[in-house]
């Protein structure tokens, strides 16, 4: 088959007209007027993209479906361009911390899936052979909490069970991934509203938790990667531990370089999430860090639950925002307006996370995955939600973006608001170790 005439976007070059031919499920060639025997799938006026890699979702499946199931998540994935995700090991019950919870969770991903996927592992107190057990079926590397998680089955690690877990990690040649909160910094609730939300958890608990956690892994000789960091000063504490040769990398999300703290006196709970937004000049710090390449990827933190779970004021409602369908079109819109190039943009939602994780995806080459996103860039458009419960603070938003086609190893999984039928997600693994 060829994807006839569309835009192609690759890593470091300017976006050109060309073909890609696909054959057996993988890329055979890119160019143009590519010859073909088979069908033709015209893109002209869109752009080719590589598919999307997800490295931060909750889809909750065993155990708690009824806030995400891979099926509803995986094809909100499939309509925002994405064609793989690495799953968290919580909000599952069990959560993935050992060899048995990790196939419950392949089990049913593979029952339902609609885009290929990866786990995490959970690194919580306790035995630290399980994470022998998980590193054996696959895990793409293990997560942790430095604060309290807010579910009662996935407990967070003191500094010394941290270490301890680190040390395990780098033996087996996999990153620790940690939610950075310092629980010393952090601060009561005066009050049951938004600002006091914000108040509660202020940007030096994310920046203490930061710098201990690069601490203990340059002492444990770790690969660590910091998620969903929401301030300048944490990215600038991963940058400055780059320079002196520390390998740690830091990701942050849609929401944080869309959205500010004021946004959620319009959006409510809706946009509850930990860290919580922050004031647009932290916003704005984000921008100027990832413009000069110290963030590494963008991912979505997609992390939903049922609407009643998101009642009772911000004291008690859930933490968590859901965006696995938005982050590429919100990534794109939000560049754009600042003038940033469509190619590394591209790149934070594709191949950088690939790179990262040594993940056999986000490439747009001969030889690879038939991984496509086609995108049409020309107006604003407002997509509807296809995950569970189909609230999240992007709803409704038009963006510059708008995913017309996802393929999948070639096969189209979704289009113009439709998910194709079946499943054809498939178990990927890390194709390296780090040393």
């Amino acid at each position: 088959m060829i994807v006839r005439g569309g835009t192609v976007v690759l890593p470091g070059a300017v976006p050109v007209a060309a073909d890609v031919a696909i054959e057996d499920g993988l890329i055979a060639a890119i160019g143009p007027e590519l010859e073909g025997g088979g069908g033709e799938l015209d893109a002209r006026g869109l752009h080719v993209l590589p598919g999307a890699i997800d490295v931060h979702v909750h889809f909750n499946e065993p155990g708690r479906a009824d806030w995400e199931g891979w099926e509803t998540g995986t094809s909100a994935l499939a309509a925002g361009g994405a064609t793989a995700c690495v799953e968290m090991p919580l909000n599952a019950h069990p959560p993935t911390v050992d060899g048995a919870a990790f196939d419950a969770k392949v089990a049913a991903a593979r029952a339902s899936a609609k885009v290929d996927f990866a786990l995490w592992g959970g690194l919580v107190p306790g035995p630290l052979d399980r994470m022998d057990e998980l590193a054996e079926r696959g895990a793409a590397g293990f997560k942790a909490f430095m604060c309290d998680t807010g579910i009662d089955d996935f407990d967070a690690v003191d500094d010394d069970q941290l270490g301890a877990g680190m040390e395990r990690a780098a033996g087996l040649g996999l990153p620790v991934l940690v939610h950075a909160e310092r629980p010393a910094e952090l601060r009561t609730m005066d009050g049951g509203g938004w600002r006091a939300w914000v108040a509660s958890r202020p940007p030096q608990a994310e920046l203490a938790a930061i710098e201990r956690a690069i601490a203990l892994a340059e002492q444990a000789g770790c690969s660590l990667h910091v998620v969903h960091v929401s301030t300048g000063a944490g990215v600038a504490a991963v940058a400055e531990a780059r320079t002196r040769g520390a390998d740690v990398t830091c990701e942050t999300c849609p929401h944080y370089l869309a959205l500010t703290e004021d946004d959620l006196e319009r959006l409510g709970t809706l946009a509850k999430c930990a860290p919580p937004l922050r004031a647009a000049a932290e916003r704005d710090a984000l921008w100027e860090h990832l413009a000069r390449g110290r963030i590494a990827l963008v991912a979505s933190d997609h992390s939903p639950c049922p609407p009643a779970m998101k009642a009772g004021g911000f004291a008690k409602a859930w933490g968590g925002i859901a965006g696995a369908q938005s982050t590429l079109s919100v990534l794109l819109h939000e560049g754009a307006a600042r003038g940033l190039p469509l190619a590394p943009l591209t790149d934070l939602v594709t191949g950088a996370p690939a790179r990262r994780f040594s993940l056999p995806k986000g490439r747009l080459e001969p030889g690879a995955d038939a991984d496509l996103a086609l995108v049409d860039l020309r107006g604003e458009h407002a997509a509807e939600p296809l995950d569970r419960h189909r609230a999240n603070p992007f709803a409704g938003r038009p963006l510059r973006a708008r995913v017309v086609r996802t393929l999948l190893r070639g096969q189209t999984t979704y289009e113009d608001g439709r998910v194709a039928p079946g499943a054809p997600g498939r178990l990927i693994t890390p194709t390296r170790r780090h040393p």
